[in-house]
């Protein structure tokens, strides 16, 4: 009998680890021998629907290494395509393409959207009788899949560089503003986010003592515009300055907002920003210490900054690829692979599954428990859970002339056999 094929594809906004779980899923297969060709599809579901798929096991055993430290996703693309219950022709076409290519086995890395996409693939093969292996991995930055008990994951892979990102960032931030704070006493910073809190909550890993003056406001918060501006405001009596970090889905106002294909704001492609509101607003009604409010707004260097990813993160990227490839080596379909955390003072993790039909188009919430009181701040219990998430040290990036060696895939394709097709969401 001929060994069934693999594809793996990617879906959603990338991160610095994302390719990690890429290579943990193709070393994995490699070392177990006994498959077909493993395929990437090409910018995710997009590619397999017009039957782009990239072959992996014709790269150089370097390059599929160096994926454990290229960030983003350059190397096999993503997308943002939504595969709609009504879309009969594209889930026909997926099915046409993998009987095409004896794919048997289908991993598909992404958020809750993504796992929804492979939950019904899954049910189309089986109701097509196609013999396919579906299995999830998991990736945000957002940390917005699962549940809020963190039972069926405790973390997305993706996040913890992330909030190691922001560690740093507030680290600097605190340099800057004690130094320029008599002409710019306020500095306002916008974390990504959407509207769950766990990026800008990470902002208070910097500062785990609470030493700064920092003030952080979730989306979640519910505070408006006024009482923002009365919090900075005493915050500048008391210290004389102030660290603002603000979610990109904090409501103060119109900021023009654009949705991407699968209903999400873009926050980035809106007309203005959260942070720019708050600068106007504070420096509109006055600030109570001498100077002006200004702006940081990091935008999508926060999720491919390779050198403030986190070891930790880079490590379970890759062995959640790794266990999605022995879910499907297993023939265990239709399930996600998942990072749990072991109870106890000692941080430790497993990989296990959880049906995908769980997962797909969950969306975790920030728990409540986890905002302070005054709505300013974040408790120790979140800094408890984030801390070991951002590792202990700087990741290693080889380099090339001092700059880094990222992966290059050779554009090596299989052989299309099949009519040209032009996905339903683009007619």
């Amino acid at each position: 009998m001929t060994p069934r094929n693999i594809v793996v594809a990617q879906s959603g906004g990338p991160s610095p680890v994302i390719n990690s779980s890429l290579c943990g899923v193709v070393e994995t297969f490699r070392e177990l021998g006994g498959f077909g060709t493993i395929y990437a599809g090409y910018h995710g579901i997009e590619g397999i629907l017009q039957e782009e798929l990239l072959d992996l096991s014709v790269q150089p055993a370097e390059e599929i290494s160096l994926l454990r430290t290229t960030p983003a996703a350059g190397a096999i693309g993503t997308c943002r395509y939504k595969l709609r219950d009504d879309a009969q022709e594209d889930y026909e076409r997926i099915i046409e393409v993998f009987k095409a290519h004896n794919v048997g086995y289908f991993l598909y890395n992404g958020g809750n959207d993504s796992m929804d996409t492979a939950h019904k693939v899954a049910k189309l093969a089986a109701e097509r009788g196609l013999d396919l292996v579906a299995v999830g991995i998991p990736k945000t930055i957002d940390n917005d899949v699962g549940d809020s008990e963190f039972r069926l994951i405790d973390h997305t892979p993706g996040y913890g560089s992330v909030a190691r990102y922001w560690a740093n960032m507030v680290l600097g931030a605190e340099e800057e503003n004690r130094g320029s704070c008599p002409s710019d006493p306020v500095l306002v910073m916008q974390a990504m986010g959407r509207r769950i809190g766990f990026i800008p909550a990470a902002a208070r890993l910097a500062d785990p003592h609470r030493e700064m003056p920092l003030l952080i406001f979730l989306a979640e918060s519910g505070i408006t515009l006024p009482e923002v501006a009365d919090r900075v405001n005493d915050m500048l009596r008391a210290r004389g300055r102030a660290l603002v970090v603000v979610s990109e889905g904090l409501k103060l106002g119109d900021i023009g907002e654009t949705r991407d294909a699968f209903g999400h704001t873009q926050f980035s492609a809106s007309e203005t920003t959260v942070a720019q509101i708050l600068v106007n607003y504070l420096n509109r009604v006055g600030l109570a210490a001498r100077g002006s409010a200004r702006q940081n707004v990091s935008g999508t260097h926060q999720r491919h900054d390779m050198i403030q990813a986190s070891t930790v993160d880079i490590a379970e990227a890759y062995a959640v690829g790794q266990q999605a490839a022995l879910l499907a080596a297993r023939g265990e379909s239709g399930y996600m692979a998942t990072i749990l955390r072991d109870p106890g003072p000692i941080y430790h993790v497993r990989y296990d599954k959880v049906p995908l039909e769980l997962v797909a188009n969950s969306e975790r919430t920030f728990p409540k428990a986890w905002i302070t009181p005054d709505r300013t701040d974040v408790t120790d219990e979140f800094v408890a859970y984030a801390r070991p998430l951002i590792g202990e040290d700087w990741p290693s990036v080889p380099l090339v002339n001092g700059l880094p060696r990222f992966a290059r895939l050779k554009p090596i394709f299989a052989e299309k056999r099949l009519r040209p097709y032009v996905p339903q969401a683009y007619r």
